[in-house]
């Protein structure tokens, strides 16, 4: 082989590595002893980060748990995804943690965003 094929072949097992160890790491959101999955975000002033992978939702009963990283005021929404309905919506100030309302999301799915600094929609609409 030539020396930039074995290059290539170095450069592409690392980054299958890479993908392979993310994928690992992140869980998925956990039901409590009341049946009600959590799912934590932070809110970092224009993107949120969650700490378990949101693929392959389930039906289910939801609770979504907000922690404000930036350094100021911050909000969160959460809305059906299909008919918009706003299902909860309340402020965060720097450093603060909030529970959203107990919310049943169907297969229709839900959406969440940051009223205050306005980031786009996050879109939970694959819903299992």
């Amino acid at each position: 082989m030539s020396r930039s094929l074995i290059n290539i072949a170095r450069s592409m097992l690392v980054i299958l590595a890479a993908v392979f160890s993310i994928s690992v790491m992140a869980g998925t959101p956990q039901q409590n002893k009341d049946g009600v999955t959590v799912i934590y975000l932070d809110q970092h002033g224009g993107h949120f980060t969650a700490k378990d992978t949101l693929a392959g939702l389930k039906e289910g009963k939801y609770q979504f748990v907000i922690t404000n990283k930036a350094d100021k005021l911050v909000g969160f929404q959460l809305q059906h995804h299909k008919s918009h309905q706003l299902l909860d919506m309340f402020p965060l100030e720097p450093g603060e943690t909030k529970r959203s309302d107990v919310v049943t999301v169907t297969e229709a799915g839900v959406r969440f965003r940051c009223p205050i600094n306005p980031t786009p929609w996050y879109d939970l609409d694959v819903i299992n």
